[in-house]
């Protein structure tokens, strides 16, 4: 599959091969959506955490006696039912959520997120962005001459730095390093501007690994 290639002025300069093995294949919408999961799961952090009855401060003392006051019986103004009490089966700061997923699905998940944009042509090529310091006006023009309509998921070279600098500041781009791809930002960004650079590594990180 071959995608248009620009260069930094905007201006077309040809096609940029994209590989059939991470572009082209099966698109699974369920090992995606199985692959988004596992990566919000290991994202998350537990902070909720509440006490439960033995680690509420006080209520060692019978309230009352247990019989002959015509009330309830009650062993602890800490128990659950209690205004002040501790909670049962409450959240707590050590809660694990992490997920398993084996590496081979994850990148077929990954590539079928990548097919799915070079389908629907939203992939766009770019063969390199150099300037003498970052300039976030230089990509918004780019953006511009491009047409790259509503927001842009910016894929690089670790060495594109001036890129990376450019693109940040831009209320509708986000630059990303192409070994630290990730589903949600690839549904996020409803484009994909991927240099050539970094399809380079893509291809010798999927392909010849």
């Amino acid at each position: 599959m071959k995608t248009e290639l620009y260069n930094q002025k905007g201006e077309k300069k040809g096609e940029m091969t994209l590989p059939k093995d991470i572009f082209e294949i099966e698109i699974n919408e369920g090992l995606v959506h199985r692959y988004l999961i596992y990566q919000q799961a290991n994202e998350r952090t537990s902070i909720a955490h509440v006490k439960t009855k033995g680690e509420v401060r006080g209520g060692g003392r019978k309230p009352w006696a247990q019989k002959h006051t015509g009330r309830a019986r009650q062993g602890s103004i800490r128990n659950p039912h209690w205004r002040g009490g501790g909670v049962a089966f409450g959240p707590k700061k050590w809660e694990n959520y992490e997920k398993a997923m084996p590496k081979r699905a994850r990148r077929l998940a990954l590539f079928s997120i990548l097919s799915a944009k070079a389908r629907d042509g939203k992939i766009i090529g770019l063969d390199k962005f150099e300037l003498e310091s970052p300039k976030t006006k230089d990509f918004a023009n780019l953006m511009e001459k491009m047409k790259i309509v509503r927001n842009v998921l910016v894929v690089l070279n670790k060495s594109e730095e001036i890129l990376k600098k450019s693109a940040r500041n831009h209320a509708n781009a986000k630059p990303i390093l192409s070994s630290y791809m990730n589903p949600a930002d690839l549904l996020k960004y409803d484009n994909l501007l991927i240099t050539e650079s970094a399809l380079k590594d893509i291809t010798n990180t999927y392909l010849t690994a």
